[in-house]
């Protein structure tokens, strides 16, 4: 169930425009009451990258091969001769929505020709699919990472993604290929694959190499009663953790300072099986069975003692196990969904799933062999959302524990996390939004260690300033209306940062600062944010340190447990 902006109302002039153009395009009014009304045809409007519409000269889209109509047609869950349905509608706009591929789609119902009959009329635009994609954080004149990836995100118009990849950080370049298709064979299954080589920058030669290979039959909509899904991933790499722009130089309590700096040997393969009930309100469970091997230790090559690898080892690496493991999920959630605009993103629709929604996941590893760990783990994740005439409320909790069996047994792993969000509604134009965050690391198996400072929470403060197992961060930000030049969506940000990085107890840091967001709509769906920040009660970094300069908004960091409990 969902619901939209009125079709005949004038809520978003970038996505207003289209529909016109649409209904142009096939001679069609739009229904106002179409439901239950049988469904006497499909229109498909397609739109290319560049519009008469768009200040850009259509040129371009010689370069672009605009998506081919069976590829939104097979997308349409409504069939022909059934009653329409406005649910099956926006679920169509959804699903075509999450392809990535289009910068706006509109699902209308339209007149039929005949008494008691409706047509329904699919309008997409497409987003520029050959690109060189950029993603970069940059904090004053600290380059922190920078990927640029060549990819035609829509080959030949068939919704196949081709990409190479190339990522830079301050210790390693990769180079990679990634390949999708989300139709193999015109079928519902899903392949995906990316594969990386890493090399140091220092030295020059290969590190190690990651990759992922997919194998998916998703749930592709509600009323898809069954999925399956298998997968292999690796990652053989040098890890380098940062604080700042330097190596972290870990406090060494006999000596000098240890560099954190160690190998990470990881490969698991997995599978497993999705059962769907229940259409308003969904719930899904899943079994599966995954074996995997993690081995984390000091380089070789490290000027290390035995006595320093070991202190590296017990106190700040990540624990190298081995384990087969089966699991048992159970996904619950209503199946409501509203559409908003100016939240996230400027001018384009914006899908929320409304009510619950909650995940719980139990696993158990047996001793099968020697060497093999024996736990069971748990991990629990809850939401609720709230839509309040044209504002939402989001409360999210997730927590995990595991219980180590056999020799040695005893709980640990224990961590949890809780946000609530708010959205409020449209003030002079604009919107403010809040986010309250804590995490806390009680005893993590895998070391995790928060780092807050620059782009990443606590804007104003030097990259990485702050760091501890436990995370206090507050954001509030007033989203200005966007100023609109020739499809350029460009807004103001006033904001306000508190947070703090710690081990026992937090020590708030205080910033406020303002920045701009800026939106192309023919080529991206979500906005770039430059932020300047002043720091009220710490140490204030140099000028050009307190410029922050990246994509998404600050609310999108947030830990995964929040979504999946359990990695």
């Amino acid at each position: 169930m969902a619901t939209v902006p009125d079709a005949g109302t004038s809520v978003g002039g970038y996505e207003e425009t289209l529909l016109a153009w649409g209904l142009a395009q096939q001679a069609s009014e739009l229904d106002p009451e179409p439901e239950g009304k049988r469904l006497e045809a499909v229109l498909v409007a397609p739109e290319e990258v560049i519009a008469e519409s768009d200040p850009y000269p259509d040129f371009l889209n010689i370069f672009h091969v605009r998506t081919r109509e069976q590829v939104i047609r097979r997308e349409v869950l409504l069939e022909l001769g059934a009653p329409y349905s406005a649910e099956l509608a926006e679920e169509t706009a959804r699903n075509l929505r999450k392809l990535g591929i289009f910068s706006v789609v509109r699902v209308v119902p339209v007149k039929g020709r005949e008494p008691g009959g409706v047509a329904l009329l699919v309008i997409t635009k497409d987003l520029w699919s050959l690109r060189l994609n950029q993603t970069w954080d940059v904090v004053g004149s600290f380059l922190r990472a920078l990927r640029l990836q060549g990819t035609e995100k829509n080959f030949l118009g068939r919704n196949q993604q081709l990409a190479v990849d190339f990522l830079l950080r301050p210790d390693t370049m990769s180079f990679g290929q990634t390949y999708i298709n989300r139709r193999v064979g015109g079928s519902r299954w899903y392949l995906g694959e990316t594969a990386s080589l890493i090399i140091g920058r220092e030295s020059g030669e290969l590190e190690g190499s990651s990759g992922t290979v997919v194998l998916q039959r998703p749930l592709y909509s509600l009323s898809t009663p069954w999925s399956f899904s298998t997968s292999v991933d690796w990652n053989i790499s040098t890890t380098r953790v940062f604080k700042g722009t330097e190596i972290w130089q870990l406090p060494y309590p006999d000596g000098e300072p240890v560099p954190y700096v160690y190998e990470t040997r990881d490969v698991s393969v997995g599978a497993g099986y999705t059962r769907s009930y229940g259409e308003a309100s969904k719930k899904n469970v899943s079994g599966g069975v995954t074996a995997y091997r993690r081995k984390y230790e000091a380089p070789a090559s490290a000027p290390l003692d035995d006595a320093q690898r070991e202190w590296l080892r017990v106190n700040h690496l990540p624990r190298s196990e081995e384990a087969i493991y089966a699991s048992l999920s159970l996904s619950a959630y209503d199946a409501r969904y509203e559409v908003l605009r100016d939240v996230d993103a400027y001018a384009l629709s914006e899908d929320f799933q409304i009510g619950h929604s909650v995940v719980t996941t139990v696993r158990y590893a047996p001793p099968v062999y020697a060497a093999a760990a024996h736990y069971a783990e748990l991990g629990a994740a809850l939401r609720y959302r709230w839509r309040w005439g044209d504002a939402l409320t989001t409360v999210s909790a997730g927590g995990a524990i595991r219980r180590a069996l056999g020799e040695g047994a005893g709980w640990t792993n224990r961590r949890w996390a809780a946000e609530v969000h708010q959205v409020s509604p449209k003030v002079l134009g604009g919107r403010f939004v809040a986010r309250g965050l804590l995490d806390v690391n009680i005893d993590d198996l895998f070391d995790r260690v928060s780092l807050l400072g620059g782009a990443n929470g606590l804007r104003g403060s030097a990259l990485d300033a702050y760091s501890g197992k436990r995370l206090l961060l507050v954001n509030l930000e007033y989203r200005t209306a966007p100023w609109v030049f020739h499809t350029l969506h460009l807004g103001g940000v006033l904001f306000y940062d508190a947070g703090s990085a710690f081990e026992r107890r937090p020590n708030l840091v205080h910033s406020v600062g303002v920045g701009i967001r800026f939106l192309f709509p023919q080529f991206n769906v979500n906005v770039f944010r430059l932020d300047f920040g002043y720091v009220l009660n710490d140490a204030r970094p140099a000028v050009g340190q307190r410029i922050t300069f990246t994509g998404g908004q600050i609310t999108e960091y947030r830990p995964s447990i929040l979504e999946t409990p359990l990695r």
